[in-house]
């Protein structure tokens, strides 16, 4: 599926807002689920912090980047999971377990190197995650909203696939190397074809 690199569209596969499966999904990483439940019925604009490592991990990588992973993961790879923009960065919820082992499969990549730095939280860390109704266009929002109970979730060796891909994409729209020198404007043509 071929996406926009401006806005992903509302589509089965990429729903901007989280459904009512999702929200319990995302409830269910929280220390009293119910609690997290509720406080989004009430403010449903809020964000609001949630642990990582049991439910999901979350990796956060620079804006421009993430988009670039999302792009990779949409039009050559299965798709991602949920995903969200905050603060200039991109949040990709992973499995559990992900970001402990991201970091050593980049530093084997032979293009681990080109990747900008990640942050990866995983079990003890916590991370704040878009609102259910996003209030501010600037702010927080998801890009692609958790809409299933069960949703699927990238491990670490998705992620690298895709971080190695955007690196290598990037690299080839920035090099673009001719066996042909660029063509003199001013030159004469002659049709040779006929000669003997």
């Amino acid at each position: 599926m071929t996406t926009s690199s401006a806005v992903l569209p509302d589509t089965p596969l990429h729903v901007g807002q989280v459904t009512a499966p999702g929200a319990e999904w995302l409830a269910s990483a929280a220390a009293c689920p119910s609690g997290a439940l509720w406080a989004w019925r009430t403010q449903p604009t809020a964000p609001a912090a949630l642990p990582c490592g049991t439910v999901f991990d979350v990796v956060n990588v620079p804006a421009v980047f993430g988009r670039r992973m999302l792009d990779r993961l949409w039009e050559e790879g299965p798709g991602s999971g949920p995903a969200a923009v905050h603060r200039g960065r991109m949040l990709f919820f992973a499995a559990p377990g992900a970001a402990q082992r991201l970091p050593s499969l980049l530093r084997w990549e032979a293009w681990g190197d080109s990747v900008p730095p990640l942050i990866c939280h995983g079990a003890g860390d916590a991370v704040t995650v878009p609102p259910l109704t996003p209030a501010d266009p600037a702010g927080p929002r998801w890009l692609v909203a958790p809409d299933t109970r069960h949703p699927w979730l990238p491990g670490p060796e998705v992620l690298v696939w895709a971080a190695v891909r955007a690196v290598r994409t990037a690299c080839a729209d920035e090099v673009r190397v001719s066996i042909f020198p660029p063509a003199d404007q001013d030159a004469k043509v002659y049709d040779v074809s006929r000669r003997r």
